[in-house]
């Protein structure tokens, strides 16, 4: 196809005031005019034909180069590619009528080979639902990323050219997300003043409804509660941003992930803190937890299991409490994989929660999939559940829904995870314990168990964890008996001929001023061997998990 470039200037004859065209005198000076390209496109589809025109280059191998680049641009199809030259065709119309930058040739080259549209710049937002729509694995991973992309991405970085899309853009969009929880904090510490406000207003008397109601229509004016989004929430919306654009570098749509590089604080795990009469009074005067991962004493264990002993779910809370299932798992319990003559159950499922939707999959990872040693009480327990069921069916005769799961409802459907976080609050605030999440009794387990005297591996196995560093990191506080005990260990295993000064003397120092090397209730790492409780419960305490590796 033909192209050509030309100088030309818009000198106009000062009779006629027609434009003077090459007939200039001063186009014969090299600085005068301007020069321009034309190349020839393929003809439309009703024949009729177009091309390509730029003017106003200063020099005539600036307008050669565009040229050969309008050429390049062409060549990317080959000649019987009548669909790819009509696209390539289309772009260079749409380019030369919006007066924007050439294309360049080797990602036009790549979005041809895609079968994208060429004339249409591709969004981060339209590339986010692209990467979705075609995302497969697990429905709760699917739902977090559509989750962060609704939420957080598309509504701030959504409108951007994919291909310019930079760290900057990244670092700024993380940076307003951080500013906006100042808004967020404030407004939720407003709404709860005025929450608090109207309890205080009595409720007889005209002035006083007044004034509630009034309180109440500010309060129906206000911002609803909103959740902060904190380090591990941003790190976890780069996270799926990350993974979208890998995906599009596979895809050859872009060169470089900006997600990799964009600097965001650390998103650390909480620990896990156990519930001391400090900290629990502390509560009481502040409202606050010292932590968002807070873990019951064996005290507080005991009694929440004593009250609730003749609640229907009382086997399923024991479980949770004993060997660490998660929610899910528990729920997910199936009969078949359940042998009490063993004393053994299988995890192989658990129920999600996706919005209110529940639904059956696999374990949260390959780890998750474990034999767990059960304990005789938490036999014993299951043993009076199966009992308890095998009434229910007997009594809702053909209405029954056989699940074949453990732990159901009463016409044997299966739990919405969801009701059984509920009743569990229900349940210890009716005997005034401080509050836990459910999830909490899995780290309570933890806890229990380490303080029984079983090593990190045996909690990881029982757990069902990928890593042990999520064990130590997260799950192992120590309860302060054990500490206590640790440390009266430590302190014992150096020999000393007399006791420090102003320290009290005891009828067995004086006896044997040597120490025994190992305290009671510690083995010689520190381990400790029983935990003291007055609950009925504290003997269940005191029983490590069995050495059951995940393929026995």
């Amino acid at each position: 196809m033909k192209g050509s470039t030309h100088r030309r200037c818009y000198c106009r004859d000062p009779h006629t005031g027609k434009p003077l065209g090459k007939k200039c005198p001063k186009l014969a000076g090299r600085k005068h005019g301007s020069y321009s390209i034309r190349q020839e496109l393929p003809p439309r589809e009703d024949g009729t034909r177009r091309s390509f025109s730029r003017a106003g280059y200063e020099s005539l191998k600036a307008a050669q180069a565009d040229l050969d680049h309008v050429r390049a641009l062409l060549g990317l199809a080959d000649a019987d590619d009548i669909e790819s030259l009509a696209q390539i065709a289309e772009l260079l119309e749409k380019v030369g009528d919006e007066k924007a930058p050439l294309p360049d040739v080797e990602a036009t080259r790549k979005r041809l080979s895609h079968g994208l549209d060429l004339t249409n710049r591709l969004t981060v937002g339209e590339w986010l639902d692209m990467w979705l729509a075609g995302k497969k694995g697990r429905q709760s991973a699917i739902s977090r990323d559509e989750s962060n992309i609704r939420v957080h991405l598309k509504p701030r970085i959504g409108h951007l050219r994919l291909d310019r899309l930079r760290v900057t853009h990244l670092s700024e969009m993380f940076e307003a997300i951080a500013e906006a929880n100042v808004e967020v904090a404030e407004g939720n510490a407003a709404r709860r003043k005025a929450f608090e406000d109207l309890a205080r207003i009595p409720w007889k008397g005209r002035d006083h409804r007044a004034r509630r109601k009034a309180m109440k229509a500010a309060i129906e004016g206000m911002e609803p509660y909103r959740r902060i989004v904190g380090p591990a929430t941003r790190q976890r919306v780069r996270s799926t941003l990350r993974a979208a654009l890998n995906a599009a570098i596979a895809q050859q749509l872009i060169t470089f992930n900006p997600a990799a590089h964009v600097e965001l604080e650390a998103g650390k795990r909480p620990k896990a803190l156990v519930w001391t009469e400090e900290r629990i009074l502390q509560w009481k005067r502040t409202g606050e937890k010292p932590s968002p991962v807070m873990v019951w004493t064996p005290e507080h264990t005991g009694l929440f299991l004593d009250h609730v002993a003749e609640d229907r779910l009382y086997a399923l809370f024991h479980l949770i409490a004993f060997r660490g299932l998660r929610r899910g798992e528990a729920c997910g319990q199936k009969w078949t994989d359940t042998h009490l003559d063993s004393g053994l159950i299988t995890v192989a499922k658990q129920l999600v929660v996706n919005g209110w939707e529940v639904y059956e999959d696999d374990p949260k990872t390959d780890a998750g999939a474990r034999t767990i040693a059960l304990d005789s009480a938490t036999v014993q327990a299951l043993r009076r559940h199966r009992a308890q069921q095998d009434g229910d069916r007997e009594e809702w005769k053909s209405a029954w829904v056989e699940t074949g799961r453990v732990f159901t409802k009463e016409n044997g459907e299966m739990l919405h995870p969801s009701n059984v976080t509920r009743r569990f609050v229900e349940l210890y605030e009716e005997v005034g314990l401080p509050p836990v999440r459910l999830h909490d009794l899995r780290h309570g387990a933890a806890t229990l168990a380490h303080a029984a005297g079983a090593d990190l591996k045996d909690i990881q196995e029982m757990l069902g964890h990928s890593s042990i560093a999520i064990t130590a990191d997260t799950y192992t506080s120590l309860l302060p008996e054990a500490d206590l005990a640790i440390a009266e260990a430590v302190a014992r295993l150096v020999p000393r001929a007399r006791t420090a000064p102003g320290a009290e003397s005891t009828p067995e120092d004086q006896g044997n001023p040597v120490p025994q090397p190992v305290p009671d209730r510690a083995d010689p790492s520190g381990r400790i061997r029983e935990i003291n409780s007055p609950s009925a419960h504290a003997a269940l305490t005191q029983t490590a998990p069995d050495e059951t590796s995940e393929a026995e």
